[in-house]
């Protein structure tokens, strides 16, 4: 007979895929992108199946049966998602790009969003004049959004495979800077599980982080959030199994392409200190400014204005032009009120930032999955107060929720081995490389 907890588990199941389909469904409709589109009618798909699976396990674990064979996994429903709504929908809309529609002011021809184009572009730029950020006051025309390249430098290197290996239908297909996005993360996942030493994987652990809708819609559409993020995830795991260096030199290049995760930086710094002591956080902390130097000095010193209008005004709402970043999200909404709006929103982000630091000292994480939920729940504030922002930006904390899910069944599966659970931090301080 199915025990109850399995029944709860399925019926939740089921309120997820039956939500992600009706979010599927109402893109097919009204999304304003091409590409929304043609990912939702996959979409449609993907969460169908998986609705009907798991329907079809409820009713069976109703009658005190279970399915035969691999069909009695709750994993069917993801795979199915990542099939329908994740591979193919990126498939065909790297080929329906081929018909060159990039740059054309018309969302409903897109194949991919526009940080595809200026990423891809921004390695063009970096190969030809040194930096990837162009003077916007010096175009001779009005400036416009996709001028601009709002990311780090590291951000680059995904659009360097187009700019040196492109050209040909085959090429460009090849080179697409959304395979490079999709292959980064990919590798992060399967580095950071084998660091946790390969845990059994919740399914809601897949359901937050690789089923829900946003993070396949990026991945089919976009894709620089899911390398960012896998990176971040990456950095807390050789953060949280003693390698502060690299976990130091990995959030640099986190940082470097996208400064969303700043706060990242004193989450793993009060983890390091709170687990291994001060010579972990000095190694985490001279490789984090050092590789983050290196990275950064030399396309600053070949333009400096363009390099601060990109990186810092831009993002910020102070550029040329403003970003726009404008989800209906409570931060932006408050400062659509005017000047004071703007102020209370800020202040409001200001409060949430001190508040989520006292929690960080006066209940420092003990665990990598302390300090996934930790920084998920700093970026939740900061996303839903900052005034420029994009509901697409929700894709981080989800993954980094999912994430925390995997640190766990890790960290329960070892401090249920007799002589494996966590030593204290006075032993630990040793180990730091």
């Amino acid at each position: 007979m199915t025990k109850d907890p399995d029944r709860r588990r399925l019926t939740i199941d089921l309120v997820f895929y039956t939500g992600c389909l009706i979010f599927a469904v109402a893109n097919t409709a009204v999304a304003e992108f091409y590409g929304y589109r043609v990912w939702a009618n996959f979409a449609v798909a993907g969460y169908g199946l998986a609705v009907v699976h798991t329907g079809w396990l409820t009713i069976a674990a109703r009658r005190g049966k279970a399915l035969p064979g691999a069909l009695g996994s709750r994993w069917v429903g993801i795979g199915a998602i990542g099939l329908f709504a994740m591979i193919l929908p990126l498939g065909m809309l790297v080929i329906r790009r081929l018909t060159g529609v990039d740059w054309l002011v018309t969302p409903n021809s897109w194949a991919a969003q526009p940080e595809v184009w200026v990423i891809e572009r921004s390695a063009k730029l970096l190969l030809e004049n040194g930096t990837p950020y162009v003077d916007v006051t010096a175009l001779g025309r009005a400036v416009e959004v996709n001028d601009y390249t709002p990311y780090g430098p590291v951000m680059t290197v995904f659009g360097l495979p187009r700019a040196l290996l492109g050209g040909g239908p085959v090429a460009n297909a090849l080179t697409d800077a959304r395979w490079m996005f999709a292959l980064a993360a990919v590798a992060c996942v399967l580095l950071t599980l084998r660091l946790l030493k390969w845990p059994k994987i919740p399914v809601s652990a897949a359901q937050l982080a690789l089923a829900c809708p946003l993070t396949a819609l990026t991945w089919a559409v976009a894709g620089p959030d899911l390398a960012i993020v896998g990176l971040l995830v990456l950095s807390f795991a050789l953060a949280s199994t003693g390698r502060a260096v690299l976990s130091g030199l990995v959030l640099a290049l986190v940082v470097s392409a996208k400064l969303i995760v700043a706060p990242a930086i004193v989450v793993l710094g009060v983890l390091l200190i709170t687990r291994r002591g001060p010579r972990a956080l000095g190694g985490f902390a001279a490789a984090l400014v050092v590789t983050t130097l290196v990275l950064h000095v030399p396309v600053y010193l070949v333009d400096p204005k363009a390099f601060v209008e990109h990186v810092f005004r831009f993002p910020m709402g102070i550029g040329v032009i403003k970003s726009p970043a404008a989800s209906p999200l409570p931060g932006h909404l408050i400062a659509s009120l005017g000047l004071v709006g703007t102020a209370v929103s800020f202040a409001l982000l200001g409060i949430a930032a001190v508040a989520i630091l006292v929690w960080l000292l006066r209940r420092p994480p003990a665990t990598g999955s302390d300090a996934l939920l930790r920084m998920a729940v700093g970026l939740v504030a900061l996303i839903m107060l900052t005034p420029a922002t994009r509901y697409g930006y929700l894709v981080y904390p989800l993954v980094l929720l999912g994430a925390r899910l995997a640190f766990l069944a890790a960290e329960t599966r070892e401090t249920a081995v007799p002589g494996k659970g966590t030593a204290p931090p006075a032993q630990q301080s040793a180990t730091s490389s």
